[in-house]
């Protein structure tokens, strides 16, 4: 499947969640949360080599995520929040237990952004995580270690960008270990955190990811920028981002956007001023 075809079915996910629908979607059934609990976020458990995880008695369902829009008194999305609860026993995420905004980078293909978004986190002393597909790492080899010499993260995405849960134990390990090592073997990088493609995975999915000693991250934060011919207007996604802001934080932001990158750095003044700090 092509990489900007892939992009489109994110647009399904999103817009469900824009519909008010909660973080879990399983194939062929909904539900549709109504719920405003308090729910806070658990640790992340933390595998080693020595504690896998059992994949026996796993689901092999496919769960869609989206974060939704219900928050909590602290502006957290209570999906990303169920989440948490819900997964963190299989070393997944979609908000973190502090206090931080996180910004992250889905890279599926180069859009001619990406310097300008280096040179404004750059300027503004704030770190990201920059999740690539394999067929990116091998296009724009300066890019990429100008992510890692400026100290960014950069996480893994894949190796083809399929949806983990309809893949075999081998297949998802494969689209996980192949470019692991790539990256090793080309850049001298390990890395350690991975977002399934689509914001799909089943539990199955995620303790193959964990088994392969990654942390699975979603997102606490996302909206509609990766349609390159209809980009946001960028006075109403700076509102938008900036009044999603909330502790723990995980924003998912694609690079391939103008508006992205043209906001960036105004988003990362008016969070401060708010009271945020990026980690």
């Amino acid at each position: 499947m092509k990489i900007r075809n892939c992009m489109a079915l994110i647009c399904a996910v999103v817009a469900l969640s824009a519909c008010g629908r909660t973080v879990i979607m399983r194939e062929g059934n909904s539900s549709e949360g109504t719920s405003s609990a308090v729910i806070e976020p658990v640790a992340v458990g933390k595998k080693t080599a020595k504690e896998k995880i059992d994949l026996s008695g796993l689901s092999h369902d496919k769960v869609g995520y989206g974060q939704g829009v219900l928050v909590d008194e602290k502006n957290r999305t209570t999906g990303a929040l169920d989440f948490n609860a819900q997964y963190g026993k299989l070393n997944a995420k979609a908000i973190n237990n502090d206090d931080k905004i996180y910004l992250t980078f889905d890279q599926g293909y180069e859009n001619g952004y990406t310097e300008k978004i280096l040179d404004v986190l750059k300027e503004k002393k704030v770190k990201a995580t920059f999740f690539l597909l394999q067929d990116y790492a091998e296009k724009n080899p300066e890019l990429v270690k100008r992510m890692i010499d400026e100290g960014h993260i950069v996480g893994n995405h894949s190796v083809h960008h399929y949806s983990m849960p309809t893949l075999g134990q081998a297949e998802c390990e494969s689209e996980i270990k192949d470019f692991h090592k790539y990256m090793e073997d080309n850049y001298d990088y390990t890395m350690t955190v991975f977002r399934p493609p689509m914001g799909e995975f089943s539990e199955f999915s995620l303790g193959v990811t964990a088994n392969c000693g990654y942390k699975t991250e979603l997102w606490s934060f996302a909206y509609a920028d990766w349609d390159v011919n209809n980009q946001p207007d960028e006075g109403q996604a700076l509102e938008k981002l900036v009044n999603a802001a909330h502790p723990g934080a995980i924003y998912l932001l694609h690079s391939v956007s103008k508006t992205n990158t043209d906001i960036l750095g105004d988003f990362i003044d008016r969070v401060r001023a708010g009271g945020f700090e990026f980690g």
